[in-house]
């Protein structure tokens, strides 16, 4: 049953992990002198580290069993 709710807690993980990115951006724009990022942006951002990391953490994951 627990692999039921995988998919949506996932979901749900990435909308909420790509506004924290924009909210995070947003604040250190500013600081940095670079633009602020629009949500939809923001998705792109946490798209494209969730490809990289995803591997990432499967790979270490399968190395220690």
């Amino acid at each position: 049953m627990r692999a039921f709710f995988a998919i949506p807690t996932a979901g749900g993980g990435f909308f909420f992990s790509s506004w924290l990115a924009m909210v995070f951006w947003g604040i250190f724009a500013s600081n940095l002198g670079l633009r602020t990022i629009s949500y939809v942006e923001s998705m792109v951002v946490t798209i494209a580290i969730w490809l990289v990391v995803a591997p990432l953490v499967g790979a270490v994951v399968q190395k220690k069993e």
